[in-house]
């Protein structure tokens, strides 16, 4: 999916405006499960692009996932408990790719999970049923302070690299969350691969006409590497990139202090 104005999104790869308006209208297009009594243009969808509020909050953020994933074949209604009234829908695409998000929570017939909306660490419960599952044996951690990007298969170690991060005026967020989508942008830019997150700038409320959306990239200046330098980005040597780009999506992210 292209990046629009790449010169601008330079230091944040962060998701353009002509993304925001295609994902709004099929969002804004797709149907809700059987047996929600909601409709999708009625409630939220949980995307990146979106505030969502009366939803409960992630409070074990550094707590290591079970490498559940699900992903929804429909739009489907999100609850705030399970039983309750609707809150959101989720829908099945978006940013190009299928919507796969982590389980932090199971009970009979239902998986709270984490969603890629505002705020961070926001989840949500959806009907275990009509749901496609599969479990990541993969992480990838990145901890700020010393700048180090490792991902795991399992116990097995993929990889270590010293990466740049937020700046102190543009950190970035920390807390557990996921691999969201994976872009390619058509025109040549910092990057060849975009990996939206499924969490956000606590600092900046968009940036080059995106949401804020935090994500692995590339970058052409390996002097970066080892620096707190970004707008909240994680800038990955071309060896981290390509490993990052063969997880597959709703596998865990842990960004520690």
């Amino acid at each position: 999916m292209p990046l629009a104005a790449p010169r601008r999104l330079i230091g944040a790869a962060l998701v353009a405006m002509s993304v925001v308006a295609s994902s709004h209208a099929s969002v804004a297009a797709s149907p809700v499960a059987a047996g929600a009594s909601v409709t999708a243009a009625a409630l939220p969808a949980a995307t990146t692009f979106t505030e969502l509020s009366g939803l409960p909050q992630d409070t074990d953020t550094y707590g290591k996932l079970s490498g559940l994933v699900v992903h929804p074949a429909r739009t489907v209604a999100v609850y705030a408990q399970p039983g309750g009234t609707p809150a959101a829908t989720l829908p099945a695409k978006q940013l190009g790719s299928q919507t796969w998000v982590p389980v932090v929570e199971a009970r009979k017939g239902w998986y709270r999970v984490l969603l890629p909306s505002k705020p961070n660490h926001v989840t949500g419960w959806i009907k275990a049923t009509g749901l496609k599952k599969a479990r990541s044996r993969y992480r990838a951690v990145v901890k700020l302070g010393t700048r180090q990007l490792t991902v795991m298969n399992a116990n097995k170690k993929l990889g270590t690299w010293t990466v740049a991060v937020g700046g102190p005026e543009t950190p970035t967020p920390v807390g557990r969350t996921f691999m969201l989508a994976l872009m390619s942008p058509k025109k040549k830019t910092y990057s060849p691969l975009v990996l939206p997150l499924g969490t956000h700038s606590a600092t900046l409320d968009t940036f080059g006409g995106g949401p804020g959306t935090v994500a692995f990239h590339g970058w052409p200046d390996r002097k970066v590497f080892g620096k707190a330098v970004t707008h909240g980005c994680v800038r990955v040597p071309a060896s981290a990139l390509k490993v990052l780009a063969g997880l597959p999506l709703g596998t865990p992210v842990l960004i520690a202090p």
